[in-house]
């Protein structure tokens, strides 16, 4: 074995539970998927909307492919940036207000190529300490002044912009927070940034589709624009399809054409997934149920749930995280969850805080309140009892310990 450290490094992952495994998904995404043969009852996909499977998205796919082939064949830059893409970008500007958008081929890379175009060694980057890893990973390669700030601390945030001697400053956070499910205050933020004479940055994947009377996300939620904002959603969450966009200021979509890396360096996305997310926001737009649906399931969850241990955040979006503590239990209730065929990622550290894994609920506008109250219910029964997790040669096991008291 030419790294023996690998195989060290793995059982010590296995030991803390903190190892990481596939699961192999047989059906389209949905409310119900097969895995394994079985199928479970999903609270564990970003396909918030329901709209991954939806037909018009598959007969608009089927349509361009039969005129555009399967793939783009170049980069943006060289000739892969065709009439579909041109489309889909001028409908997402139209969509969110803003003078221009720019098509990247995943929310990471648009972060990559975002932050380090607009900043480098004579900058400095202000980050919210729960942003999700391609914004941390993004201003590591910058080479920029790396400054965090504890989580939604605008007190903390204002103190270091203040003392900063930067050239340039650039704010950046999730919009929504993957984990925690929570809102960032915008308006604040967006003040703070104009005092300061900064930048905001916007990663608003969890928020596109979902936030905002026409699911236009956070910047329609709070009523705000301003030309300080960068704006990047994501388009394979609820908007169901695969790719990510940044919207701003024509300079600044021009700026990133020349700069961004990740955009200039990369096969431009098939054409159909640019068919797909059209028909997609005509969805976005037109079917506001869905996202009425969503606050109603989260309603009912809320009212349901009957937590003694266990913690419930505080969150008005479909991401609804229950607090479970140890990395051991929460697997444990996952599994018991399995078993009872509920899909729940148990959700654990380095991706959230140590000491606080939890099993992430996502909600769908495909679920039904039978769906969620299934759910409420297996969790009620199983926070009472307390198990722990094992690893066999067989496969997973779920033991009980004590009862608790």
């Amino acid at each position: 074995m030419p790294f023996p450290y690998l195989t060290d490094e793995l059982k010590d992952l296995e030991a803390a539970g903190l190892r990481r495994r596939r699961r192999v998904l047989e059906s389209a995404a949905g409310a119900r998927v097969v895995e394994d043969g079985r199928e479970y009852l999903s609270f564990c996909s970003n396909d918030y909307l329901g709209l991954a499977s939806h037909p018009a998205l598959v007969e608009a796919v089927q349509h361009a492919v039969a005129q555009y082939g399967v793939g783009a064949g170049a980069s943006h830059l060289v000739s892969g940036h065709g009439a579909l893409h041109h489309e889909l970008e001028a409908t997402l500007a139209a969509f969110t207000g803003q003078p221009a958008a720019l098509l990247f081929s995943t929310g990471y890379m648009a972060n990559l190529g975002i932050v380090t175009a607009l900043v480098g060694r004579d900058d400095e980057i202000f980050a919210d300490r729960l942003n999700h890893a391609s914004l941390n990973d993004a201003a590591l390669l910058s080479r920029a002044r790396l400054t965090r700030y504890p989580h939604l601390d605008l007190a903390a945030l204002e103190k270091r912009l203040a003392a900063s001697k930067a050239r340039r400053r650039l704010v950046v956070t999730d919009a929504v927070f993957s984990m925690d499910g929570d809102i960032a205050p915008v308006p604040e933020l967006l003040a703070l940034c104009e005092r300061h004479d900064a930048l905001l940055l916007l990663d608003d994947a969890h928020g596109f589709g979902v936030l905002g009377a026409g699911g236009r996300g956070v910047l329609e939620h709070f009523g705000i624009a301003s030309e300080r904002i960068v704006y990047m959603a994501t388009l394979g969450k609820a908007a169901g399809v695969f790719g990510a966009f940044v919207a701003g200021p024509t300079e600044l979509t021009d700026y990133l054409v020349q700069r961004a890396r990740s955009y200039i360096y990369t096969t431009a996305m098939p054409p159909s997934l640019a068919a797909a997310l059209g028909a997609s926001l005509r969805l976005i737009e037109g079917e506001a149920w869905r996202r009425e649906r969503l606050r109603e399931l989260a309603a009912t969850l809320k009212q349901g749930l009957n937590l003694r241990r266990w913690r419930l955040m505080p969150s008005t979006t479909p991401i609804q995280p229950v607090i479970i503590g140890s990395n051991g239990e929460a697997l444990a209730v996952s599994e018991a969850l399995r078993q009872r065929g509920i899909w729940v990622p148990a959700i654990r550290p380095p991706t959230v805080p140590k000491g606080e894994a939890r099993l992430r609920i996502s909600l769908s506008a495909a679920h039904s309140s039978e769906d969620v109250a299934m759910l409420v219910n297996a969790l009620n029964v199983l926070e009472r009892k307390k198990t722990d997790y094992r690893e066999g040669r067989k496969g997973f096991h779920v033991f009980p310990l004590r009862p608790s008291r």
